[in-house]
C-alpha cells in the first residue's frame, strides 16, 4: 500500500472526528474507584472476547500536580453558570478540549492529545459564526492553533513520528458477512478429493464447508486468489516457525482466512495483523505495542505468538476445531458452550447454536480455504503465481530515523522500506528503544555507511538527495525549503557545480522541519490543484502545516477539487529575504499569522468558489 507521507506528528488532523469532550470524560474518569460490574445476561456473557475494542491507554503517568491542576480547572469550569453569549460558550468548550489535550500530551499520551486538539479546533471552526467574523473567535483560534503547532513541532524534533499508517480491511469480515448455499456438484467433488488429500489437520466436508467453497469460487474469488498469491511472501517463514513450535503445517490457512496474509489487516473488532490479535491477547504472548510500534503487524513476531497461542488452546481443548474456535472468540466462550451442552465437539456446538455467529463461520471458512488450496487445479488456482518470499537485512538501531532517509541511504523507495517494516506505525523508528530495522537484502553496510554522515539528532529531519542532470543548488534548496549556503556548508562544497548521481546531505531548515518559530512570507503564492493532490500532499510539498493550508483557504477535510487555486504563504528559511513572487502585484501585510491568514482567505475567495470539499 503506497501512502503519501506528511511532515511532523500531524496532531492537527480534522479527518479524525472526535466526540464532544471525549478527552475530558476520559481524564475525569481516571483515578476514581471503578464501580463493580453488574452480572451480564447470558446473551452478553457469550459475546466474543476477541471482539473487545482496543482500550485507550490509562493516564497512569500524569504528574500529581498536573492532574490536580487539570482537575481544578475542570471543576471550576463545570460549576460556572452557562454563559448566555454563544461565542463565550464556544471559547470555553474549546479551552476545555485544549486543556485535556495538553494534559494528555505532557503525560506522553500523544494519540489522546491529538484527538483533544482536533476537537478544540473543530469546536471553533464549527462555532455559531465564522471565525473571521468575530475577533474573539479569531484570537482564540490563533492562540490554540499556535500552541498546538508548537507542541507538534516539539514532538517532531524529538522523533515522535509522523502520520500513522492506515490499516487494510481484514478479509475475514467479508467472508463472515457472506453466505451461499452449498453447491451439490462442488460438494461431491470435494468429498472425492478428501479421499486422497494429505493434511496434518482433520478435514471434513459438509454443507457449511461446501457453502464457503461455493463463496470462494464465486463472489469471494478475487479475495481468495489474492491471498493465495500473497502467501508466497510468508509461507517459508510460517512453516519454519510452526515446525519449531510443533504445530500442524496446515494451520497456515488460518492466517489466509483471517487476513489474506496482510500485515496491516484490521478487523471491525479491532483485531490487527496477519494473525488478527486483539491488543490484550497479543500482549500476553509478547507482542509489544506503543506509539511507534505494533508487533501484531510484524509477520514473524506475530506468527511466533500465534503458534504458541494455538498450541496452548490445543492443550486446553484437545481438539483442533475447538482450538480454532477459541482462537476466534476466546477460550471462555468455548468452555461455556461445552459446559452448557456437555458436547466437546465443534459441529455439535454449531448445530445447537451456542457459539457466536462469527465463530460458527470461522472453522468452515478455514476448512474451505484449506481444501481449495490443496487442490489448486480443481478450483482453477494453478495459474496463480505466488509472490516471492520476503527477504531482508537487519540493522539494529537505537535512534529515530525517517524511513524516507533510510530509503535514500540505500537507493530504495520509501514504499519498499514501509513494506519491509510493517510494525512501524509512523514511518519512523522509535526514539526511546532499540528497533530491528529491515533493509533490502545486501544493503546493511551501505546503510550504516550513509547514515553515519547524518547527525543522530537530525535523522528524522535531514535528507539525502541524489543529484540529477538538471539539478542546481538553488533548485535543490527550494525543493527542500532550505538554503543553498546550508547545503554547501554541510557537504563541504566548493563552487556550485554538481556531479550527476552524487548524493548530497540536505540539512532541512528549522522552518521546514519544525524547529523553532516558523516565519511565513508576507506575500501569498498560488497553486493550482492537480489530479491526485490532497491537503496533506500540497502542505508537504510547500513545507507548511496542513491545518494552516486549510485555514488560509477555508478548507475542511483532505480532498481537493482539481483546478482549484490555493493560496499558500511559504515558510522562510533563516536569513531568507521576504520577496514578492514575480509577475504579480501584492499588497504587503504585517507579518502576523491572523492578519496574513485573513488576507489570504479574502484573496482566495475572489479567485475560486469558496465551497469546501
Amino acid at each position: 500500500m503506497i501512502l503519501r507521507k506528511s511532515h511532523g506528528l500531524a496532531l492537527l488532523k480534522p479527518l479524525f472526528a472526535v466526540g464532544v469532550s471525549a478527552g475530558l470524560a476520559f481524564l475525569s474518569g481516571c483515578g476514581g474507584k471503578q464501580p463493580s460490574k453488574p452480572a451480564l445476561p447470558v446473551s452478553q456473557a457469550m459475546a466474543p472476547a476477541i471482539q473487545t475494542p482496543d482500550a485507550p491507554l490509562p493516564l497512569t503517568h500524569v504528574p500529581v500536580r498536573l492532574a490536580q491542576t487539570v482537575s481544578q480547572k475542570q471543576t471550576a469550569q463545570e460549576h460556572q453558570a452557562p454563559p448566555a453569549d454563544p461565542i463565550e460558550a464556544t471559547i470555553i468548550e474549546a479551552e476545555k478540549a485544549y486543556t485535556s489535550g495538553e494534559a494528555n500530551y505532557k503525560a506522553g499520551h500523544l494519540d489522546a492529545a491529538k484527538q483533544d486538539f482536533n476537537h478544540a479546533v473543530d469546536v471553533l471552526m464549527q462555532g455559531p459564526v465564522d471565525i473571521r467574523d468575530d475577533d474573539r473567535l479569531q484570537q482564540e483560534f490563533d492562540k490554540i492553533t499556535d500552541e498546538i503547532n508548537s507542541l507538534e513541532m516539539a514532538s517532531f524534533k524529538e522523533g515522535d513520528g509522523f502520520t500513522e499508517q492506515q490499516p487494510e480491511p481484514a478479509p475475514i469480515d467479508e467472508a463472515n458477512q457472506s453466505s451461499l448455499p452449498a453447491d451439490p456438484n462442488l460438494k461431491a467433488k470435494a468429498e472425492q478429493e478428501l479421499k486422497t488429500v494429505q493434511s496434518d489437520l482433520p478435514l471434513v466436508i459438509n454443507d457449511y464447508v461446501a457453502g464457503y467453497i461455493n463463496f470462494f469460487s464465486t463472489k469471494g474469488r478475487a479475495t481468495f486468489e489474492n491471498s493465495v498469491a500473497r502467501a508466497g511472501k510468508y509461507r517459508d517463514m510460517i512453516l519454519r516457525i510452526f515446525k519449531e513450535e510443533g504445530l500442524p503445517q496446515d494451520l497456515i490457512y488460518l492466517a489466509q482466512a483471517e487476513s489474506g496474509f496482510k500485515p496491516l489487516a484490521l478487523s471491525r473488532a479491532r483485531a490487527r495483523g496477519m494473525w488478527q490479535f486483539m491488543a490484550s491477547r497479543g500482549a500476553g504472548y509478547g507482542l509489544h505495542r506503543n506509539w511507534w510500534v505494533d508487533d501484531r503487524q510484524d509477520p514473524e513476531k506475530a506468527t511466533r505468538a500465534a503458534a504458541r497461542h494455538l498450541k496452548d488452546l490445543y492443550n486446553e481443548f484437545g481438539d483442533w476445531y475447538l482450538a480454532m474456535a477459541a482462537y476466534n472468540s476466546g477460550p471462555g466462550n468455548v468452555q461455556q458452550a461445552v459446559k452448557r451442552t456437555g458436547y466437546a465437539d465443534f459441529w455439535e456446538l454449531y448445530k445447537r447454536n451456542v457459539l457466536p455467529a462469527e465463530t460458527k463461520n470461522y472453522v468452515p471458512i478455514i476448512l474451505a480455504m484449506t481444501i481449495m488450496s490443496k487442490n489448486p487445479a480443481q478450483y482453477g488456482l494453478d495459474s496463480v503465481q505466488p509472490a516471492a518470499p520476503v527477504k531482508y537485512d537487519v540493522a539494529r538501531v537505537n535512534y529515530p530515523v525517517d524511513l524516507r532517509l533510510v530509503a535514500e541511504c540505500v537507493d530504495a523507495t520509501a514504499e519498499q522500506l514501509i513494506e519491509l517494516n510493517p510494525s512501524l506505525l509512523r514511518r519512523t523508528t522509535p526514539k526511546d528503544e532499540p528497533f530491528d530495522l529491515h533493509l533490502p537484502p545486501g544493503t546493511k553496510d551501505k546503510y550504516e555507511t550513509a547514515i553515519a554522515a547524518i547527525p543522530q539528532d537530525k535523522r528524522v529531519i535531514w535528507r539525502y538527495h541524489k543529484v540529477a542532470q538538471a539539478d542546481t543548488l538553488a533548485g535543490i534548496a527550494r525543493k527542500y525549503h532550505t538554503t543553498q549556503h546550508a547545503i554547501e556548508e554541510v557537504n563541504n562544497l566548493q563552487g556550485t557545480e554538481l556531479t550527476q548521481d552524487s548524493k548530497l546531505v540536505i540539512p532541512i531548515s528549522g522552518s521546514a522541519a519544525g524547529l523553532g518559530k516558523i516565519v511565513y512570507s508576507r506575500y501569498p503564492s498560488r497553486y493550482r490543484v492537480h489530479s491526485g493532490d490532497t491537503v496533506l500532499s500540497v502542505a508537504e510539498d510547500f513545507g507548511v502545516a496542513p491545518e494552516r493550508l486549510r485555514r488560509w483557504n477555508r478548507l475542511k477535510g483532505n480532498s481537493l477539487r482539481r483546478g482549484r487555486v490555493l493560496v499558500v504563504y511559504k515558510p522562510l528559511a533563516p536569513g531568507e529575504p521576504d520577496k514578492s513572487p514575480r509577475r504579480r502585484r501584492h499588497t504587503a501585510h504585517k507579518s502576523t499569522p491572523a492578519k496574513a491568514e485573513k488576507a489570504a482567505a479574502q484573496i482566495a475567495s475572489k479567485d475560486v468558489n469558496s465551497s469546501t470539499r
